[in-house]
């Protein structure tokens, strides 16, 4: 069992606050920003929330590895799609 400082959790909560602000301020400026800022900070949230929080950090890297494969692999088929519905 790994033990995570109470100060790690703080500073990474605060770091999801903020990026969730930027999403919130990214929306009201204007739609397409909103999506744009979308795409390219909630991986990064999401990514934090694995590592710190799901504690991805301790694991062995064959593991990290595996997780970053499907990662990937989901990537790939929303972007199949997202190209599938851009050419119909």
């Amino acid at each position: 069992m790994h033990i995570v400082e109470y100060r790690t959790l703080i500073v990474v909560w605060l770091v999801l606050v903020g990026l969730t602000a930027v999403l919130v301020a990214a929306s009201f400026v204007s739609p397409a920003l909103a999506v744009l800022a979308m795409l390219f900070i909630t991986p990064t949230k999401a990514g934090l929330v694995l590592y710190i929080f799901m504690h991805l950090k301790y694991e062995a890297p064959l593991f990290k590895i595996m997780v970053l494969v499907a990662l990937a692999t989901l990537v790939i088929f929303i972007g199949m799609t997202f190209l599938d519905v851009a050419f119909r």
